[in-house]
């Protein structure tokens, strides 16, 4: 049995999990979402990139928005705008449900994992789905004037205004990998290891950074999904972040920025049909690069971008 294990982000990595979910059964697929930008809000545990995920696997997810449920209402949001409560963070009548049962199931003493278990298979989601970790880690935004920002201020609040100058990660030093996550990784069936195409600075590297990940990673095959498309971030503010910290808006670039801090444990990366030209410069950085359609708009593009990576893993 081949098993894989998909580190993911929000949007552009729940794709892709879906994607895997639809070809792989649930004994060969574990996936791992970001925590790095978990927050506390109006008293409530948030989970922006782990939420997207799940609701993603269930189905229930709001497709026009990109994030939370499909049918959301509002009317919570407009009571505590009338209270004058604080309402940049958008919180639909469904989402705000998934928030409260996770707060008070924490506040018992569950923890995160067993929090999102619980959470998954209330909504019939038979995958393995696990935060990356159930400490706290918290993603700092740098930006100009020496200033910092947490992360959801940063994105939804500041809506990505200000200038990044780079990024750190308060508390990972003393947090530890998910005991789901540790068992994936340990598993001795693990083909292969996808990160998917996700913000490489805020989503990915608060996961790979974690204490003792690398190594569990060892000569496991890892592969990328470049979540940049002929120069632009298909979602969210990777291009601009990259811009702002002086590389080029690439796919190459993510790939080296990828090879720069992780080296050899990258096998493979799989870029857009748009980025053919940059093929032979992303292999000359030893990867394999495979040339195909990454951007996912239907169901089936995303069942299709995963049997073209499983097949990769089989051809190992």
């Amino acid at each position: 049995m081949k098993k894989c294990l998909a580190l993911s982000g929000g949007v552009g990595g729940a794709k892709l999990a879906l994607g895997l979910s639809k070809i792989l059964a649930p004994e060969e697929l574990t996936v791992i979402a970001n925590t790095g930008d978990d927050f506390t809000h109006l008293g409530l545990d948030i989970c922006p990139d782990l939420d997207t995920v799940m609701y993603t696997l269930a189905e229930v997810s709001n497709r026009e928005l990109g994030w939370g449920q499909a049918g959301e209402t509002w009317n919570f949001l407009e009571a505590l705008s009338r209270l004058g409560g604080e309402t940049w963070f958008r919180l639909g009548d469904r989402d705000l449900a998934t928030h409260i049962a996770r707060t008070s199931k924490r506040r018992q003493g569950a923890s995160l994992s067993d929090t999102t278990r619980e959470l998954c298979g209330s909504l019939g989601i038979e995958y393995p789905l696990a935060p990356m970790t159930d400490d706290d880690v918290k993603t700092i935004v740098h930006t100009d004037n020496d200033q910092t920002l947490s992360f959801q201020h940063y994105f939804v609040r500041d809506r990505c205004e200000p200038r990044v100058t780079g990024f750190h990660f308060e508390g990972i030093e003393n947090a530890a990998p998910s005991l789901t996550f540790i068992a994936a990784l340990e598993d001795p069936e693990l083909a292969l290891i996808v990160i998917c195409p996700s913000n490489p600075f805020v989503s990915v590297d608060p996961i790979l950074e974690l204490p003792g990940v690398m190594d569990r990673i060892g000569s496991t095959p890892m592969v990328a999904v470049s979540p940049i498309v002929g120069g632009q971030a298909i979602k969210g503010p990777a291009a601009k972040m990259m811009n702002e910290l002086g590389m080029p808006q690439t796919a190459t670039a993510v790939a080296e920025h990828y090879v720069q801090k992780y080296g050899c444990a990258l096998t493979g990366f799989f870029v857009d049909t748009e980025d053919a030209p940059l093929q032979a410069d992303i292999q000359a950085l030893g990867l394999e690069t495979i040339v195909t359609n990454t951007v996912m708009v239907t169901l089936q593009d995303r069942i299709d971008l995963a049997q073209q990576i499983m097949d990769f893993a089989n051809r190992l």
